[in-house]
């Protein structure tokens, strides 16, 4: 089997920030990591479940709704993926983030969590959503990182892969 482009990254070097994690087809999956892994607490499923459902909600109200293919968390819950139609540049998703973040801790209540509109209606934590996005923010401003490590991992026929 071939090696999946993301587990290709060395994550013990991984800094928040955004990084374009592939290009293809049209599309842009950008890496939202708002942790460091392995180093620091993964965001708590609560908390992740309220981003979610409040970058989906901005995103998909922005100036760049029509290019907005997804947002959703990484299962390692240390941040979120963002696929984007077109030609988005790491800049243009940083800007777009922390506007995303500056509306999010302006808000009072997340949206869509009635049992009819959310399928863990229950499992929401705005205030520690609020926590999170005020040092991602930080970080976004103060600390920006972009650039993967990559790892040189070795395919069972011997090549290298180290793309990501």
């Amino acid at each position: 089997m071939e090696v999946i482009q993301s587990f290709t990254i060395d994550h013990t070097h991984l800094k928040p920030g955004i990084y374009v994690s592939r290009v293809d087809k049209g599309f842009t999956t950008f890496d939202l990591r708002i942790t460091e892994p392995n180093r620091e607490p993964a965001v708590a499923p609560s908390a992740m479940h309220s981003l979610e459902h409040l970058m989906a909600t901005w995103f998909r109200n922005s100036e760049a709704k029509d290019d907005v293919v997804y947002v959703g968390p990484m299962g390692c819950m240390t941040g979120m993926y963002v696929i984007m139609m077109g030609n988005y540049t790491v800049e243009d998703m940083r800007k777009l983030t922390i506007e995303c973040l500056e509306w999010i801790l302006t808000q009072t209540e997340v949206p869509a969590t009635t049992p009819e509109t959310c399928g863990n209606c229950l499992l929401h934590d705005l205030p520690m959503c609020h926590w999170e996005c005020r040092r991602y923010l930080d970080r976004l401003r103060n600390d920006f990182h972009s650039e993967y490590t990559k790892l040189q991992v070795l395919l069972e026929d011997g090549k290298q892969f180290a793309d990501a």
